[in-house]
């Protein structure tokens, strides 16, 4: 028979502990009391194995006993062994006595430390213990200060202030920094829906969803015509904008380059009537509102792995006009000698690129040419990049 030990009672527990269930019942206190059934033994497994079955109901008393627990009783008829009275559950008359069987009797009063805290500081905020409790002992540290700050930020929705600037005892900015994730959570159940931007998410969306202000978006560039003078002085052109600064100019550019290696960028053929620009991977706020970038020919040159043409795919969701360079079949097939292996591949489908780009995406995420290929940008030879600029001048 598979004996309830008391072994098997207090990896039960432990389960319920790491579910959160026995932190939830001191919010939700009619879960207790917990009645563990206790699994009968049959008659043949009385008469087989009566000296296991005794410690079995030995062991039993003896935890029921060591934590002052509740036990059912049964009688059980015998034909052979008589009157038997066996234990068929044990109850649990508090989430107190659950704990300290396992040994959790320290953490689960810290958690009812928080709780009582909480209702009478912030009582909106118990039902966020109730659906992370263990998360919330691990900061049971740092607590009050979550609740000080959630209060100042109910205090001062939509401050248009740094974080830096936050004045309240007990904060600063490398606090609030580390602890956004939990910090947005929180904010989201007390403020306002009129006090939450809804269109940031995320914490690199921290400050903007919640009203802050944020370091500005750059954009480097540099052009490609030695017609072109952003600067006075005669050196170099590399400079970075505001991503604010970059929406307002109006350059005399036709055409628009964007490469995500810092060495492409910086050797990039020269131009006429064009400048570049150093990309950073997925993500095109900074450029998102270049509404004169719509009247300019924009390529994009990425690495031709699943990523790249992923992050191209985002791109035309902002731009639908750009095209890809250097991210073709005839590429990659030239340059077989020098492919690499793309460490994870991106397999969701992309619904903006070309019917060819597409074709090639499909063979590269079903690992058709070989087993997750890639071919890094800055592996293509440069003549090859003098020729593909040149064809675009024809």
């Amino acid at each position: 028979m598979n004996w309830v030990t008391a072994a098997s009672i207090r990896q039960q527990l432990l389960q319920l502990w790491k579910q959160g269930e026995l932190c939830l019942t001191l919010l939700e206190p009619d879960r207790f009391p917990l009645r563990l059934p206790l699994k009968q033994p049959s008659a043949r497994v009385m008469l087989d194995e009566f000296d296991a079955m005794r410690a079995w109901v030995a062991d039993i008393r003896q935890l029921a006993a060591r934590h002052d627990l509740a036990l059912e009783w049964r009688e059980v008829r015998h034909r052979t062994l008589g009157r038997n009275e066996l234990p068929c559950a044990l109850l649990f008359a508090s989430p107190g006595q659950a704990a300290a069987v396992i040994g959790k009797s320290r953490e689960l009063a810290l958690f009812r430390s928080m709780c009582e805290t909480t209702a009478a500081a912030m009582p909106q905020l118990c039902q966020w213990l109730a659906k992370r409790p263990l998360k919330a002992l691990e900061l049971a540290t740092v607590w009050p200060q979550l609740l000080t700050m959630t209060a100042w930020m109910l205090a001062n929705p939509q401050p248009g202030i740094y974080v830096r600037q936050i004045d309240a005892a007990g904060l600063d900015s490398k606090f609030i920094e580390r602890h956004r994730g939990v910090l947005a959570e929180l904010f989201d159940l007390v403020l306002p829906e009129t006090a939450v931007n809804q269109q940031f998410t995320g914490t690199s969306g921290f400050a903007r969803r919640y009203g802050f202000l944020d370091k500005p978006l750059l954009v480097r560039m540099r052009p490609l015509d030695e017609a072109i003078r952003w600067l006075c002085s005669a050196g170099d052109q590399d400079v970075s904008l505001t991503a604010a600064s970059f929406t307002a100019m109006v350059p005399p550019v036709r055409r628009v380059f964007i490469t995500e290696n810092e060495i492409n960028y910086l050797a990039f053929p020269d131009v006429p009537d064009s400048l570049i620009i150093f990309g950073s991977g997925y993500g095109f706020d900074a450029l998102a509102q270049a509404v004169w970038l719509a009247d300019c020919d924009l390529f994009y040159w990425g690495d031709i792995d699943t990523h790249g043409f992923a992050i191209l795919d985002q791109l035309r969701a902002r731009f639908p006009h750009a095209q890809s360079l250097l991210m073709d079949r005839q590429t990659l097939m030239t340059h077989r000698a020098l492919w690499g292996r793309e460490p994870a591949q991106e397999h969701r489908d992309l619904p903006r690129l070309t019917a060819d780009e597409a074709s090639l995406y499909h063979d590269m995420r079903s690992n058709v040419l070989c087993e997750q290929v890639r071919l890094e940008q800055e592996r293509i030879a440069f003549s090859h990049v003098q020729a593909a600029i040149n064809a675009l001048m024809l």
